[in-house]
């Protein structure tokens, strides 16, 4: 059994290993996508087409934020699909904020899986160390003080090695999931903003 409690405190130790760098790729990924679409320019370029729906539309909304931004991105395909009614309208602004949001939240589910699961690996690790302990407490009794605490020390480490991985995991998570939240919020108030003047100037 002996065999068996050590390769399987290995094991957990290779798995705070191998999720902590998933981790690290998965937000060094994210934060490059959302630095390139919301770029520097991306807030005063959503004021300034916020600004000209009630102005001249068509000559402000061709303006190019500068770079690959999102709200741009947006603005572009609104442009295309003003020639359709109230009801096409709406409905394709619909369907492309949820492409939008497809894209915002792609590969978080990967950090909220590791940050609520990491810790209980860790705990997995501990409890194999605590079972190590006991054993070799069994078997060698007092003269096997060393190894007893040696092994509940690795389990103690293995609770740390969860907590260390999950704790900025979850914190990247709840940023990446913040940021796509108001980005979307921002989406709504752009398509009700635009189906408000796609009516305006129907009436005209």
């Amino acid at each position: 059994m002996q065999e068996y409690v050590e390769l399987g405190e290995e094991l957990v130790f290779v798995a705070m290993g191998v999720a902590s760098v998933i981790a690290l790729a998965v937000f060094a990924e994210r934060l490059i996508y959302y630095k390139r679409t919301l770029g520097k320019k991306n807030e005063a370029y959503l004021s300034e087409v916020r600004n000209s729906l009630q102005e001249e539309p068509e000559i402000h909304w061709k303006t190019d934020a500068g770079e690959e931004s999102i709200y741009n991105r947006f603005i572009q395909f609104a442009l295309k699909q003003l020639k359709l009614g109230r009801k096409g309208l709406d409905e394709s602004l619909e369907g492309q904020i949820l492409s939008e949001k497809l894209e915002l939240e792609k590969r978080l589910p990967i950090l909220n899986t590791l940050g609520n699961n990491a810790p209980f690996i860790g705990l997995l690790g501990t409890v194999l160390g605590v079972i190590k302990a006991f054993y070799g407490l069994g078997t060698l009794g007092s003269s096997g003080a060393e190894v007893v605490m040696r092994s509940i020390s690795t389990a103690l480490l293995a609770t740390a090695a969860g907590l260390a991985v999950a704790i900025p995991v979850v914190m990247a998570n709840n940023y990446f999931s913040r940021k796509a939240k108001v980005i979307l919020q921002n989406l709504e108030i752009l398509k009700k903003e635009l189906l408000s003047y796609q009516m305006n100037k129907t009436k005209v």
